[in-house]
């Protein structure tokens, strides 16, 4: 199977299966000299895990990052970072009775028609439980940005048709990680959690969006195949149950006028040259501007629902495919995907910005060739 990479000069290689020994990642083109421990990896994996609350997977994993590389008192030393987490929480007979049937909304038809096999103990590879990985990834590289003062926040703008108003920037963040389902907006949030709780009732699930907004400078993104916008498309469009993504006022775009959409340009006090408004999201031409960086990400609904689902089994008899009482599953997977929308995030702004140093030629690099006493070339 390729494909288990993303970025470019930070970047990840992520394994293992949803019930397998555990998931894991490493990283390459991490800096040497960042202070890293993992109490900082496992403070962003307590976002993501589940069984905290009943809008989420009743999975119990404590996801106890064990990092087996790249790690020296206490700062990375520039060697591949391995991180392994093991699968705890791992009950693979619930999946018997469904292993001879295709199950709809999931990837075994897919897999089996490009593989020929398929592990289909909670979809293997193909199983949300993978971004475990990326989220202690994404660790270390808000780590990395937070050395430079960049930093980003995801959060719920809407589940199930209700919306939040627009967020104040000044207190998302805090606002964000205060709501058990990581929504800026109290009053939203409530009339979210009542709907969560009438569709799990109901046995079906719901779909959302997630924004983000990142703070970061002017410079960052590569045209013309890895423009900014690009690189988060492809990262967000990765993650599984991901159905649209759109940067900016996205496609809305297409049913405005130029003069309405064009981000006019003005100066401040300081002479800092900045638009009035945002509607491109924060780049140009694929390159950050300066102003924040904004966009969504559109996430399906759980397509495991303990609704009985016509489908077909893997030898071709029509059938009726039911989960059991006691699958584990969650009524909407946009809310646990808010942590893992984040650190894909800041793995896109971290190799952005490892990039943005083969930009232009360096000006303050003092380096003056000394000629040698002995040379292992020809005489001395």
């Amino acid at each position: 199977m390729a494909s288990n990479s993303f970025g470019n000069i930070f970047r990840i290689t992520t394994f293992g299966e949803s019930h397998g020994v555990g998931i894991g990642v490493v990283i390459d083109g991490c800096p040497a000299g960042l202070p890293l421990t993992v109490q900082d990896i496992e403070e962003q994996l307590t976002y993501r895990r589940p069984g905290k609350s009943p809008y989420t997977s009743p999975r119990s994993e404590t996801d106890h990052p064990e990092i087996f590389s790249g790690i020296f008192d206490g700062k990375t030393t520039g060697a591949p970072i391995t991180i392994l987490l093991r699968n705890e929480d791992v009950d693979s007979k619930p999946y018997e009775p469904l292993k001879e049937l295709y199950r709809p909304g999931h990837a075994n038809f897919t897999y089996l028609g490009k593989y020929g096999i398929f592990d289909y103990r909670g979809s293997g590879r193909a199983s949300a439980r993978e971004t475990v990985a990326r989220v202690a990834a994404g660790a270390v590289a808000k780590k990395l940005l937070a050395h430079y003062s960049i930093s980003c926040t995801a959060f719920v703008c809407e589940i199930g048709g209700i919306s939040i108003t627009s967020p104040d920037l000044k207190t998302l963040r805090e606002k964000t990680y205060a709501s058990p389902i990581f929504c800026p907006d109290p009053e939203a949030a409530q009339k979210i959690m009542e709907k969560l709780i009438q569709v799990k009732e109901e046995k079906d699930s719901l779909g959302g969006i997630i924004g983000c907004i990142a703070h970061i400078p002017l410079g960052l993104g590569e045209p013309i195949y890895n423009k900014l916008e690009a690189m988060l498309a492809s990262a967000m469009l990765s993650l599984p149950a991901t159905k649209g993504f759109e940067i900016g006022s996205g496609f809305a775009a297409a049913r405005m006028k130029g003069a309405e959409h064009n981000d006019a340009f003005d100066i401040d006090e300081a002479g800092q040259v900045h638009t009035v408004t945002n509607f491109a999201g924060g780049t140009l031409g694929g390159i950050s501007t300066g102003a924040p960086l904004t966009f969504r990400v559109a996430f399906k609904p759980t397509s495991s629902i303990k609704k009985p689902q016509n489908t077909v089994t893997l030898q071709g008899e029509k059938t009726l495919f039911q989960l059991s009482e006691t699958a584990k599953h969650d009524p909407c997977v946009a809310i646990r995907a808010v942590p893992i929308v984040e650190a894909m995030t800041a793995l896109v702004l971290a190799d952005a910005l490892l990039m943005n140093r083969n930009a232009k030629l360096w000006e303050n690099l003092a380096f003056i060739p000394k000629e040698p006493e002995k040379s292992v070339f020809g005489k001395a």
